[in-house]
């Protein structure tokens, strides 16, 4: 099990990458459709998206965070 410190980094390694998988799939479709070579181009979208993505939240999620608990009422 991964301790408990570690949980904002493993948070955004998943958001990341399931938020990332499925943005570059749908954009790449909409942009050239199911073409040969369709997987080839969406993986390259994926990774540069991805290299932006973690490092952004783990920057923006306890931002985030906080508003939310601003914007939310604890009762």
């Amino acid at each position: 099990m991964i301790p408990k410190k570690y949980e904002l980094i493993v948070f955004a390694f998943f958001m990341s990458l399931f938020m990332t998988m499925l943005m570059s799939f749908v954009i790449t479709f909409i942009n050239v459709g199911l073409i040969d070579g369709f997987f080839h181009r969406w993986f390259q979208a994926f990774w540069r998206a991805y290299i932006i993505a973690f490092p952004a939240i783990l920057f923006v999620a306890p931002l985030v965070r906080k508003l939310v608990k601003k914007l939310v009422s604890s009762s």
